[in-house]
Order: structure tokens, then sequence, then C-alpha cells
């Protein structure tokens, strides 16, 4: 007699079909991306379009569900234990990493999904970047300007003014990097950084300094907060570049007082450095911290500046 097939329920979505596909390359490293939105492939394309294969390593892999329900993400709460890592905002916004298989599973909304800016933000590429970060990156909390082939990495927390000075020395003729991230290789020899250089992210108060500016529309960013974003190729006469050796780190310190550049001893910029950035436990922070005693080797100052033209002189003295 022959048996009749059983429809089981799956309220877990096990069989949820993942039929887009898409391999890209952020910062140059590959991954593997599996979705049932074409929302999410967008997105993805939008983020590293332009990113081409540079480096050897095991594929990362991002599987996204996105179902119709639900409201547009806020930012979750991140916990990490061992090697797996949760991204929780609600019932309908959520993620999982296990970083031993280099594997992210988000389920988000269709409103999330539809929100391109939310859906990278918070998911498709912070995620990817943080899979990056443990073992094939060191991410540093700091923008990037280049002189002459010589870069100069800007540091500070993220009110200390790096968007604004880098983007003013790269008006002044400088070349633009990035104004909140800088990434190195680990165990590399040369002091190198790179980063995502097409875009920059400003407060909504910028166009007060730099007119040109107001052309780009505000936003409520995925954090809750209002800002700027500005493809850097549709700035005029801005020049941009995706790497440079680092010749100095410069810690910004934007006060009143007399403009200056203060010396600062290896010991104490890598002390600095390593203060703003998070910890990822036992297996992953050596790795950080040597690339960080590296790169502290690097000549290292605080400017003390209050004007932008005071900022970008000063610089140009290093």
């Amino acid at each position: 007699m022959e048996s009749l097939a059983i429809l089981r329920p799956d309220p877990l979505g096990i069989h949820t079909e993942l039929p887009l596909t898409g391999t890209f390359y952020p910062l140059g490293f590959p991954l593997h991306l599996a979705t049932n939105s074409r929302d999410v492939i967008a997105a993805a394309t939008e983020s590293w379009q332009d990113w081409a294969p540079e480096h050897t390593a095991e594929p990362l892999q991002l599987r996204v569900f996105v179902s119709p329900e639900g409201p547009v993400s806020g930012p979750g709460a991140h916990r990490k234990y061992g090697h797996l890592y949760s991204v929780v905002s609600d019932d309908h916004n959520f993620a999982q990493v296990d970083f031993r298989s280099r594997l992210a599973v988000i389920h988000v909304s269709q409103a999330t999904a539809s929100d391109h800016g939310a859906l990278r933000w918070l998911y498709v590429e912070s995620l990817a970047y943080l899979l990056l970060c443990q073992r094939e990156v060191i991410m540093i909390h700091a923008g990037c300007v280049v002189r002459n082939g010589r870069g100069v990495l800007l540091c500070g927390s993220s009110t200390a003014g790096k968007s604004t000075l880098a983007y003013a020395c790269a008006r002044a003729g400088w070349t633009w990097l990035s104004d909140d991230c800088a990434c190195l290789l680990p165990g590399a020899p040369e002091l190198t950084v790179f980063a995502r250089s097409t875009t920059a992210r400003f407060r909504t108060d910028a166009p007060d300094l730099f007119p040109e500016l107001e052309a780009f529309s505000t936003r409520l960013r995925p954090t809750g907060k209002i800002g700027i974003e500005v493809p850097l190729d549709e700035v005029p006469g801005i020049s941009t570049t995706r790497r440079a050796a680092i010749h100095a780190i410069v810690f910004l310190d934007r006060a009143p007082g007399r403009p200056g550049l203060e010396s600062l001893s290896p010991e104490e910029a890598y002390d600095r450095l390593l203060a703003d950035m998070p910890t990822y436990g036992p297996e992953v922070d050596p790795i950080h911290e040597s690339a960080v005693r590296r790169l502290a080797q690097a000549p290292a100052y605080c400017l003390h500046y209050q004007s932008i033209e005071a900022g970008i002189t000063l610089l140009g003295h290093l």
C-alpha cells in the first residue's frame, strides 16, 4: 500500500528557501550571500559593488531571511559568548553569528529590508565586518587623510571632529581615505591601512561649515541620530584612495586654547588606541593588541586646536 506524504508544520522556518544568491568582497574578502529578498541583494550591492577580490580567505557566509511582518529594526542588543554572537532588536529583527563557521544568520522584517540604510548599517555590513575583524582585519576607530603619499590617522571619540577635519583636509588638497574606521591586516610588516573610502557621514550642522553639503539630504540613521551621508564621487574636487602608509597618528583635542601639537610616547598612543576598541575575548584580543602595538610605533601626537584652519595648518607640519 502506498504511504501518504504527511506535510508537517514548520514553525521554525527550517524549510524556508533562500533562492537568491550573490558573492561580494567586503574590504576585498569573499562573502557568499543567500536570501529570499531582492532588497537584500540590492543593499549588499550598494555596499560592496566597488570591491574586487583582493585577499585569500575562507568565505564568510550570510543567510538573510526576510518575513513580511514587523517594524523597521532598531539598533538592538549585542551579546557574545565564546564563538557565538547575537543581535536582538525585536521579535522580527535579530541575528545569530557563529565565528567558528564564519556564518551569520539574519532574520529581518520586510520593513527593515526595504530600508537599505537600516539593513546595511545594522545587519548586512555590520555583521560582515564583525566576522572579518575576528581574524582578517583590525579595525581602528579613526579617520585618515593622505598628503604626498603619507597617511595621517585622525583618532578620537565620535564627537571629536574626525569627519569634519578629514573633509576639510580633503577640500584643501589632501586625499581622503576614511572618516571613522581604518583597517590593518594582522601580521603585515608595513604600517598600511585601508578602508571603504567612497562615503562620508556628517552631523546635520556640517553645511554650516561646508555649504556644498546642503545638496545632500539628511536622514534618520538606524542609530536614531539624524545625519548626512555623502557619496564623495558626487563632490567636485575631492580625491579619495583606499589605502595608505601611515606616517603619523593624531589624537584630536578640539577645545579653546592655544593650538599646537603635543608629542605622545608609543605606550600612550597604544593605550589610547586600545581604549577605543571593543574586546572580543581571549582568542581575538591578542591579535588586535599585537597589531595596535605595531601601529603605535608610528609618531603620535595630540592635536590641540579650535578652528578647522588651525587644525589643517598643524597637520601640514607633520
